[in-house]
Parts: structure tokens; C-alpha cells; sequence
């Protein structure tokens, strides 16, 4: 591991100033909404408007650094991170910042393909995988530091916009001046929908069903402390929660899935996740029992998402993980588009606890089903593919953990 920090901290460093910039802008402006007047139901197209452009960014990122190189893209749409990030407090106006959140889902794709492509190229065989292990951690860790920031007194002003701007800013320092020459960009090819759904039904429902849970989590949940009236503090306490539950509970889960079958640890998970959801939105718990929910809920979400992909991938030869993964991903990224609309929705017919019903309507659907499934064919043999991955990672960082140690790229 010492050996992937001396090659890889600027890229490291750089990732981990990026977190923070992009954690700290959704939670902030699911307060700044509710001071400004939103309703519920806009802030929802705000925060899907993310993940519209995350998804398109995925698609025309690799013909950018195909056509320009890294270092251009890299410079290119950090430069509109920061811009955009400063011309929110400008224009409190909910129209103008879902197209803004459009333009900044789109960059935040391009720069971690760009970032990950980057880590991949300049490991070796045998550092790959920590290399992109500890890429993930820092991803998890710059999100929660960004919570601690929403406690600066300023969340009506442009303090809390300027800060992520500089920190999007000082993140291309040690990227871009970095000796590590910039990789040849190798995207990943993926397999036909139809052909995916017949090698794992559940891989692909899963995925659309964990995409809209994924996104009304982290894009909705400070939407939901400001109507339930929570505090700032609470707010970034809850959200820094589920992250916290993500990167804890990933790896025993993990190595529970590489012993028994994967479907019923999704089904177990899952049903475990829709009565947790269930006693939220029905009950009203103390501020503690919240925090509880909220690592219990990102600590099976962050799993559930890299399971679908190891279940997936038990059914494949190795040499076409990396494309069905592709696939999964991208059916991830369409499911998620819906999930904070219909999170606001129902947050502004039945209250807070909409935010609650909604993932639990999605976790019951997916206990159901993988439980159908179970009847339908028998388990697969485990071939030990868990990784540890998390919902933001591009095909390519999941490529390059799939393939480790099966000799390098072209």
C-alpha cells in the first residue's frame, strides 16, 4: 500500500479535495432550497438533474479524452465546476440550478473517468487493485469531511458555495503537476442489454431498483432533514451517517456473499432495509435512533449495488465481467435519474416520511424479487468476484478491480 501512495497521492490528494466539493454542493443545496423557497417537488428535479448529466457524461467523457487527451478534460471541466459552484448563491432560482446540475453531473463524470483511467494506467499488476481500493476510500472519506463544512455559519450567504469552488480549484493542482505522464484512454465495452437480462434478470433489475435508492438517498436526504426540521448539524450528522454506514460495512458483507448464496444475502439485506425504512416513515424516532437508520441504510445500499455486480458476474467468463459491469452501471445510472423525483412526490403528499416510504417501496420490490428469482434456477458457483465498489465508480474503476492480477491492459 506504500508503494500505491508514493506513486499515486496527487491523484490520490486531488480525488479527495474533489469529494469534498462535490459532497458538500448536494447537501447544501437541499438547504439553501428550503431557505429560498423551493418546494419539495423542485429541489427533487434539482437533484435528479445530476444524475442526467452524470449518466450523458459517462457516455461522451471517453470521446473527449479520446479526441483531446486527459489533461485538457481534466482542466476543462474543473474550470466549469468551479464556475458553477459560485453562480448558484447568484441565481436562487430552481429552473436555473437544474440545468446547472445537469452541466455539473456531466463534469463530475468526465473527471472521475478521467481520474480513475489515470490510477488504472499508472499502476502495476499487482498494486492495481489497492490502487483502486484506496481511490475508493478516498472518494468515501472526502464526502464525509464535506459534511463537517456545512457547520460553517453561512448556509444563506456564498461562503459555503466559495470554499467547494476553491477546493474543486486547488484539487487540479497536484493532479496536473504531477510527473506521472498521462495514460493512453482504453473505454470499456459493453455487453447487449437483451444479453444481459437473460445471463442475470436479477443483475438488472437490481440495478435499475438499488439506482433509484442510491440517488433519493444521498439526493434527497438533506431535502428531507430541512422539511422535517432538522438543523444544519443534524442535517450533515445524518448524511455523513450514510456514508460512514458504506465504507464500514462493505467488506464483511463482501465476505459473507464469497460463502453462501449471493441472493440471499440481497434478499436478506434488502428485507432488512425495508423494515428499517418502514419503523422510520411510520414511527417518530429520537434524532440517535436516526443516525442508526442512516448507517444501517448506507451500509446495505453501498453492498447491495457491488453484489448485483459479483452475482452478475458468476454466471461469466472473466473475460466478460468488465463489459457486463459496464452494462449494470449504466442501468444503475438510468434508475437513478427517477429516484428523487418520486421522492419528492412523495414527500409533498404525505410529508418527511416519503423520503422513508419511497426507499422502502424499492427495497420490498427488491426482496420480492430476489426471492422469485431463487425459485427460478439454481445459485451459481461463487467465484469470489466481490470487490469492494461504491455507486459513483465508472466502468473503468470497476474493470480495473475486476481484472486484477490477470496481467495488464492494452
Amino acid at each position: 500500500m506504500l508503494k500505491v501512495l508514493t506513486h499515486s497521492w496527487p491523484l490520490l490528494m486531488g480525488v479527495m479535495l474533489l469529494m469534498v466539493g462535490n459532497g458538500i454542493q448536494g447537501t447544501l443545496l437541499g438547504i439553501r432550497g428550503n431557505v429560498e423557497g423551493f418546494t419539495t417537488y423542485q429541489l427533487s428535479y434539482v437533484m435528479a438533474a445530476y444524475f442526467v448529466g452524470f449518466l450523458f457524461g459517462s457516455w461522451a467523457a471517453p470521446k473527449m479524452i479520446r479526441r483531446v487527451g486527459h489533461v485538457r478534460v481534466f482542466a476543462a471541466l474543473g474550470s466549469l465546476i468551479s464556475a458553477i459552484l459560485v453562480i448558484y448563491p447568484v441565481f436562487p432560482d430552481w429552473v436555473v440550478w437544474t440545468a446547472l446540475r445537469v452541466l455539473a453531473g456531466f463534469c463530475f463524470s468526465g473527471i472521475y473517468i478521467t481520474a480513475e483511467s489515470w490510477i488504472n494506467n499508472t499502476a502495476t499488476n499487482e498494486t492495481r487493485g489497492q490502487a483502486l481500493s484506496a481511490y475508493m476510500i478516498v472518494q468515501m472519506l472526502g464526502i464525509i469531511a464535506s459534511q463537517v463544512l456545512l457547520n460553517v455559519p453561512d448556509t444563506t450567504g456564498f461562503a459555503l458555495f466559495i470554499i467547494p469552488s476553491v477546493l474543486v480549484s486547488l484539487a487540479f493542482l497536484p493532479i496536473l503537476l504531477a510527473p506521472t505522464p498521462a495514460p493512453a484512454f482504453d473505454s470499456t465495452r459493453r455487453l447487449p442489454f437483451a444479453s444481459l437480462f437473460r445471463i442475470s434478470p436479477l443483475g438488472c433489475i437490481g440495478m435499475l431498483l438499488t439506482g433509484g435508492i442510491f440517488s433519493a438517498m444521498f439526493g434527497m436526504a438533506s431535502v428531507w432533514g430541512a422539511q422535517a426540521g432538522l438543523s444544519v448539524r443534524d442535517i450533515s450528522i445524518f448524511v455523513g451517517a450514510l456514508y460512514v454506514g458504506g465504507l464500514v460495512l462493505q467488506y464483511p458483507v463482501g465476505w459473507l456473499s464469497d460463502r453462501i448464496d449471493r441472493r440471499q444475502v440481497i434478499m436478506g439485506l434488502s428485507a432488512i432495509a425495508s423494515v428499517t425504512m418502514l419503523i422510520a416513515a411510520l414511527l417518530p424516532l429520537p434524532f440517535t435512533a436516526l443516525i442508526a437508520v442512516a448507517f444501517l441504510l448506507g451500509g446495505i445500499t453501498n453492498p447491495v449495488y457491488a453484489l448485483l455486480i459479483a452475482y452478475t458476474n458468476d454466471f461469466l467468463p472473466r473475460e466478460d465481467m468488465a463489459a457486463a459491469s459496464a452494462g449494470l452501471i449504466f442501468l444503475n445510472g438510468f434508475g437513478a435519474i427517477f429516484g428523487p423525483t418520486a421522492t419528492g412526490y412523495l414527500m409533498e403528499t404525505t410529508g418527511p416520511r416519503g423520503f422513508f416510504l419511497f426507499i422502502a417501496v424499492l427495497y420490498i420490490a427488491l426482496t420480492a424479487y430476489a426471492l422469485w428469482r431463487m425459485t427460478r434456477r439454481a445459485a451459481p458457483t461463487v467465484t469470489g468476484a466481490f470487490r469492494g465498489m461504491t455507486p459513483g465508480a465508472s466502468p473503468l474503476a470497476v474493470e480495473a478491480v475486476l481484472t486484477e492480477g490477470q496481467g495488464a491492459r492494452p
